[in-house]
């Protein structure tokens, strides 16, 4: 084979990794974790430019939010309406809204704009293919993590096919919980200090851990079972519980990717070595599915795909009709 066809086989979609070696020890560890990374590591470089269209949408509005036309804030209606209310009666709930209508440099976005239309297109555009997405990237992930073959382009598409109504729904329900606890979270950052705003505050910052760990088994379990979403939910809460230390080892390795692309970019940028910027579109999105994904999957397995499970442990929830072949994943080499 030529040095050319190397070169572009190298990040071909279409071409599968190496695969488990015969008579390896696939003990779901820490060791096998790196193992595992690297084999995939071209693999995940090509999934995450898959990934990123989920965050594109909401990358856009913020972007058209904070550039878009806007106004001096002393000319925006809604300013005078705040401060004359405030003014009159002072609220925690006020004083919040006049803070956010009085930021953003004292220029307020213009209501109706162009760039507020772009938005509301791209907002529907993520409800309507956020849980699609999810599964897909889901399904591969889930692959990657327990060795099993994967070619990404028809692997992305059979997932959406196998989970149409299901992941169209589970997006609309996590795109609104997850609306919902950042708006609640940035609300009582924002509010007036007190006993019952710090309270709040703390409350809300747990609900958002919670839920975040949940995201690690409810598009896991989706894409392993046929279950109803309620028995989903269930036992991705009970997960969050049984799961601890592998949960807390994968929020431990995204912390620590974070920081690492976090440092590179402090201590690079000022070099004028502005390529660091885009090291995180290559890969953060894929290397942080696959942490918690192979932090979960053994959980799982533990508890709903191993025969002891299949009874029922701790109050975990069995699947309505497990697909058996596909939850306890191939043993051919990749």
């Amino acid at each position: 084979m030529s040095t050319n066809k190397k070169k572009f086989k190298l990040l071909d979609p279409l071409r599968d990794g190496k695969g488990v070696e015969k008579g390896e020890d696939t003990t779901p560890n820490l060791k096998y974790f790196f193992k595992l990374w690297g084999r995939k590591f071209w693999k995940l470089i090509s999934l995450n430019f898959l990934m990123l269209v989920q965050i594109i949408p909401l990358a856009g509005c913020i972007f058209l939010y904070l550039g878009g036309p806007k106004v001096p804030t002393q000319y925006d209606p809604l300013y005078t309406v705040l401060l004359g209310a405030q003014t009159a009666l002072p609220t925690p709930e006020g004083a919040t809204l006049f803070n956010s209508a009085a930021g953003l440099l004292h220029q307020t976005p213009i209501f109706n704009s162009w760039a507020h239309w772009v938005m509301g297109g791209l907002i529907v555009f993520h409800l309507l293919t956020y849980g699609w997405q999810k599964v897909a990237s889901t399904y591969i992930l889930r692959n990657m993590a327990r060795g099993d073959g994967v070619f990404l382009f028809s692997d992305y598409f059979y997932a959406i096919k196998r989970n149409l109504k299901q992941g169209f729904v589970m997006g609309l329900i996590d795109s609104v919980a997850l609306f919902a606890l950042v708006f609640d979270f940035f609300y009582f950052w924002s509010a007036p200090t007190t006993a019952g705003n710090n309270f709040m505050y703390i409350m809300i910052f747990a609900l958002i851990l919670i839920y975040g760990i949940m995201r690690f088994y409810t598009y896991l379990m989706l894409v392993t079972f046929n279950m109803k979403l309620g028995k989903i939910f269930k036992n991705a809460l009970i997960f969050t519980v049984m799961g601890i230390k592998r949960n807390v080892m994968a929020l431990l390795g995204i912390a620590a990717l974070t920081g690492l692309f976090a440092v590179l970019i402090v201590f690079l940028l000022p070099m004028k070595l502005a390529f660091v910027i885009l090291l995180p579109f290559l890969c953060f999105l894929a290397f942080c599915g696959f942490m918690y994904t192979y932090a979960a999957y053994p959980v799982i397995v533990r508890y709903m795909i191993d025969p002891p499970a299949k009874k029922t442990v701790g109050g975990v929830d069995g699947a309505d009709n497990a697909e058996t072949a596909d939850a306890a994943g191939s043993t051919a080499e990749d």
